[in-house]
């Protein structure tokens, strides 16, 4: 039981497909499929202020201590059209759920919800609320997603001391990799939102932005390697790309830190807390750090309170071991299993399941030809690919088709017409 918390605990058997390869267990036949027969223990918590889903669920790793947090936003009573399908929101590297939910002005969960998507945001193990062993939910509720206040400069800007400790903890103890996000929490809490929203074919949409995109396109490579069925009905990807080799990618800065923290035996790096830090130097004078700006958002795209929040409040402690795997991204073929011996790229032409591919025209960490050296082994008649920005302006960096300023009037319409075009049910 998670302590000093009031909820509802949902025990009951559900199906959970394998993906990747494990040891089998307990087998059940269902109509269609052959699963594995695994205990979900779940909850659906009374969810903190700082919190702005409609609700918060918890969803238990089995054979871990840790149980990951999803965000729900119901579909809006308003939306002119209901929806077939549930919707998952997947986060980038070393961040938690408020990406996108900056404020309900800039929602891209909220503005998905009132087209009357059943919306869910995960974090991962290691992100947000999303807890382990015993941790306190309301340590986590007052440090980790604490909102920005409209105050004094420390009050607005500093972070506050329980969320780098929070940030340092994991820093001495995070273990965990691609891998793990991908055949683990992955397809648990894709089975866990089937279960909520029971669509009629047994699927759902997603949207991946960053790592959350490459964890998309990792689970299709692997479902047409496996030959089996995706859960997905269409997918969307957000500055995401499995091959970064021919690209000039700024992540690439970031990656080596990943080698010396092997060296050290150090098992992460608290990007959150490293970023809190700088931030008063990339945005006041006299902007020693002002390139960090860029690679998040182009100019002009963010208000300046929601680029502080994001840089603030957005960012988590990351593990070295998931460093390293995605280093493989910068590497003849892109990213490797952990073993290296697995290419998921190799794959990815086997899949059957349709893919929007979206691309920054400004973004650094993710430039749109590292988007097209991945999708141009997909099909063409599953693959739509899309670069936003125009030579005059606007411009889109890594965060801008997410959070940007014209994130809801261009980005989000364009999102919107695809999932609806596959939203349909097989006859």
């Amino acid at each position: 039981m998670i302590s000093n918390l009031n909820m509802n605990t949902i025990k009951q058997d559900i199906c959970l497909p394998i993906w990747g390869n494990q040891t089998p267990r307990k087998w059940i036949q269902t109509r269609r499929h052959r699963f594995r027969a695994m205990k979900l223990r779940a909850a659906v918590v009374e969810k903190p202020e700082n919190c702005t889903a409609d609700e918060l669920h918890y969803v238990t790793v089995p054979n871990t201590d840790w149980r990951l947090a999803l965000w729900r936003y119901l579909p809006s009573s308003n939306a002119v059209n209901a929806r077939n399908h549930p919707l998952l929101l997947l986060s980038g590297v070393g961040t938690n759920a408020i990406g996108y939910d900056l404020s309900p002005q800039t929602s891209f969960a909220r503005h998905m919800s009132r087209e009357g998507f059943d919306t869910w945001i995960l974090e991962v193990r290691g992100a947000g609320f999303s807890m382990r062993g015993l941790e306190s939910f309301q340590g986590l509720s007052k440090t980790g997603q604490s909102q920005v206040k409209d105050s004094s400069w420390n009050e607005k800007f500093i972070p506050m001391v329980g969320d780098i400790q929070r940030q340092l903890d994991l820093f001495l103890d995070s273990e965990w990799d691609f891998d793990q996000l991908l055949k683990e929490d992955l397809p648990l809490v894709v089975d866990y939102i089937k279960m909520q929203s029971n669509p009629q074919d047994g699927k759902l949409f997603a949207i991946g932005h960053s790592m959350g995109g490459i964890l998309l396109y990792a689970a299709l490579s692997l479902c047409g390697f496996e030959g089996r069925q995706s859960p997905f009905a269409a997918v969307t990807t957000l500055s995401s790309a499995l091959d970064y080799s021919s690209s000039k990618s700024s992540l690439e800065l970031l990656l080596p830190l990943a080698d010396p923290a092997k060296a050290l035996k150090i098992t992460s790096i608290p990007i959150g807390a490293l970023l809190a830090t700088m931030q008063p130097l990339a945005s006041r004078a006299p902007f020693l750090l002002s390139w960090l700006n860029s690679m998040i958002s182009a100019q002009d795209m963010m208000l300046p309170e929601m680029f502080d929040k994001f840089t603030l409040k957005n960012f988590c402690t990351v593990p070295a071991k998931l460093l390293l795997q995605l280093a493989t991204l910068f590497e003849s073929s892109g990213l490797r299993d952990r073993s290296g011996t697995f290419y998921y790229k190799d794959h990815l032409h086997k899949t059957n399941v349709p893919i929007l591919a979206l691309a920054g025209d400004r973004d650094l960490i993710c430039p749109p030809e590292a988007v097209y050296e991945t999708i141009k082994v997909i099909p063409e008649d599953k693959i739509t690919f899309k670069v936003f920005g125009e030579v005059g302006g606007p411009h889109y960096a890594h965060y801008d088709l997410v959070g940007g300023r014209f994130a809801a009037k261009k980005v989000c319409p364009c999102i919107i017409h695809f999932l609806s075009a596959h939203d349909k049910l097989d006859r």
